[in-house]
């Protein structure tokens, strides 16, 4: 098929190359960059990126906030996928930040922005630190807001509500926020705190909904029947974390990494 695509498009160039195969093909790309390590190539089996961000439908001339972006796993796909038709705005730590870990944190961050420019020059780096700093990008601005692994972060030093009304405030109307996040169990009431690392998904709709999100759907892409909830160190048991160490390591790492929700929700236009 993709030599017929070829030929036609060498005739003369009448038959294009549809927008969605366009957008998997550069999008498969920057999964498959040079920019990326082996190790974090490895744990797409755990977080599906391609099927991720198709489900949140990102488009490359979209404007994207990807919100506490960590070491910047994420940003390794996002950056040169939005690169050259759209804008990517990580919001990062405050740089006076406690506890110290968030200012080494996004010390690593920039020093990683910076040793590869081609791939990263044009993230546009802001701040999130409740409740100083909410501003991710400028108001009804944005096209997606992202958030991997974050919630149970705001939950624990009472800041979800203020994240949430801030990553609304960012997104256009009938922007998408995207949320991947540790699924409790059903089973199990919600701590207030999560400290176990663990939330469940009506918990994380109705903070959405706090803030003025419709929700839109939920897929499985992120799930893991294996996944007990149930450890000695909360989620940070399992890979890649482990924080138990060589303490039953082989069970955990059978296990994978956890099984997580994923939601969208929409910002009424």
């Amino acid at each position: 098929m993709k030599y017929i695509l070829l030929i036609l498009l060498l005739a003369g160039g009448a038959f294009p190359i549809p927008q969605a195969v366009a957008k998997t093909n550069a999008l498969q790309h920057a999964i498959a960059g040079k920019h990326r390590s082996i190790a974090h190539k490895k744990r797409d089996k755990y977080r599906h990126p391609q099927q991720t961000l198709n489900f949140f439908d990102v488009k490359d001339n979209m404007t994207v906030v990807e919100v506490w972006p960590g070491e910047g796993w994420y940003t390794e796909i996002l950056a040169p996928y939005l690169k050259d038709r759209g804008k990517l705005y990580a919001a990062h730590f405050s740089a006076d930040a406690e506890p110290s870990y968030f200012k080494k944190n996004r010390r690593e961050f920039i020093k990683k922005l910076k040793r590869r420019p081609k791939v990263y020059g044009k993230v546009q780096l802001t701040v999130l630190q409740p409740p100083k700093f909410l501003q991710i990008a400028p108001a009804n601005s944005a096209d997606r807001v992202l958030t991997f692994r974050n919630v149970h972060n705001w939950m624990k030093d009472d800041q979800a509500a203020a994240v949430f009304n801030a990553m609304y405030k960012a997104l256009k109307p009938g922007g998408i926020l995207g949320v991947v996040e540790h699924r409790n169990s059903t089973l199990k009431p919600q701590d207030p705190k999560a400290e176990s690392g663990y939330v469940s998904e009506d918990y994380v709709i109705a903070l959405a909904r706090n803030a003025g999100f419709e929700f839109l759907a939920k897929s499985e892409i992120n799930a893991n029947k294996k996944d007990s909830k149930n450890y000695p160190e909360g989620v940070w048991t399992l890979p890649p974390a482990l924080k138990l160490k060589d303490k039953d390591r082989k069970k955990y790492l059978a296990i994978g990494e956890s099984d997580r929700m994923t939601i969208k929700f929409i910002k009424p236009r």
